[in-house]
């Protein structure tokens, strides 16, 4: 869940001002005051390919200096972008509150051009309704980095750069540039990450005694470093529920099938998915040891 970013809030890899919002009170309050402060980022934990996540502005009124000095009126207004295609709406703070809890069409919310039907708390933290609020990194222009990881091992790391000077690297809307493992571009944080913060990350998840998943990906967006001139990687994500084989899925649906496929592509994606199975056997193994 979305929620998994608070809890790694105080790691390295993570934002400390990271919120997560399961009722309407709980973001009314928390989102007011964030906005306050500085641009946001507000995440449904639904959704898989950037709708429910918007980029928010405050417009016509400037942020307060620290966090908590001041806390916004129900007539403020934002400005929103949503990532899922990058288009941009004004509306109030009441109105993005009301659109995020009861949808579009409730009585105060305004008029959307979302395609998408808001009610991002429906069914409690139960059943996935949730909010996750964190500041906006402005350096995603420059794209995220994707860790594609099968269980503990590095696959491949992939660059995802947002088309035409936009802000969103989800939906399709952005350039890809594939490395390897070890790649002098990226060592640093493929080091710290895989020998450093996933097994952290696995404890403050609560989950250090299972294993990790057969294909999931860690997805990091660029900031200022405390140290001038230096970068630092945040996680952006964690997914593990739609992470697919990219180059096959090219050709799902229609008239197309893996024959289509490159024979070049088609030895690349092999790679993966023989590494998938050889992982899921070792598994397995471990599992059953345990159990004799």
């Amino acid at each position: 869940a979305k929620d998994a970013l608070v809890k790694i809030k105080d790691m390295s890899c993570g934002l400390v001002d990271t919120f997560a919002y399961y009722e309407k009170a709980e973001l009314e309050e928390g989102f007011k005051k964030t906005m306050a402060f500085q641009p946001r980022v507000i995440k449904q934990n639904r959704g898989s390919a950037g709708e429910g996540i918007w980029l928010c502005w405050l417009e016509g009124k400037d942020y307060c200096a620290n966090f908590g000095d001041a806390t916004l009126e129900d007539d403020d207004k934002i400005k929103l972008m949503e990532m899922n295609d990058n288009h941009v709406e004004f509306h109030t703070v009441k109105e993005f509150i009301i659109f995020c809890t009861d949808g579009p069409t409730a009585e105060g919310a305004g008029t959307w051009a979302s395609s998408f039907p808001g009610k991002y708390l429906e069914g409690g933290k139960a059943q996935g309704g949730q909010l996750v609020d964190q500041r906006f990194l402005p350096r995603i222009a420059e794209g995220e980095v994707r860790m594609l990881m099968v269980g503990d091992v590095m696959q491949m790391i992939i660059h995802k750069k947002p088309e035409g000077g936009g802000l969103s690297a989800v939906g399709g809307n952005s350039d890809y540039t594939y490395f390897k493992p070890g790649c002098a571009e990226y060592a640093e944080l493929e080091s710290k990450f895989v020998n450093h913060d996933i097994p952290m990350v696995m404890k403050q998840l609560d989950l250090e005694n299972d294993p990790l998943p057969i294909l999931w990906t860690g997805d990091f967006i660029p900031r200022d470093g405390d140290v001038p001139g230096t970068t630092d990687y945040v996680v952006g994500e964690f997914n593990c529920s739609c992470v697919g084989i990219s180059k096959f899925q090219a050709v799902c649906g229609g008239e197309k099938t893996l024959a289509d496929v490159s024979d070049a592509d088609y030895y690349e994606s092999c790679e993966l998915t023989d590494l998938m199975g050889v992982t899921a056997v070792r598994m397995l193994t471990v599992k059953n040891a345990k159990t004799e």
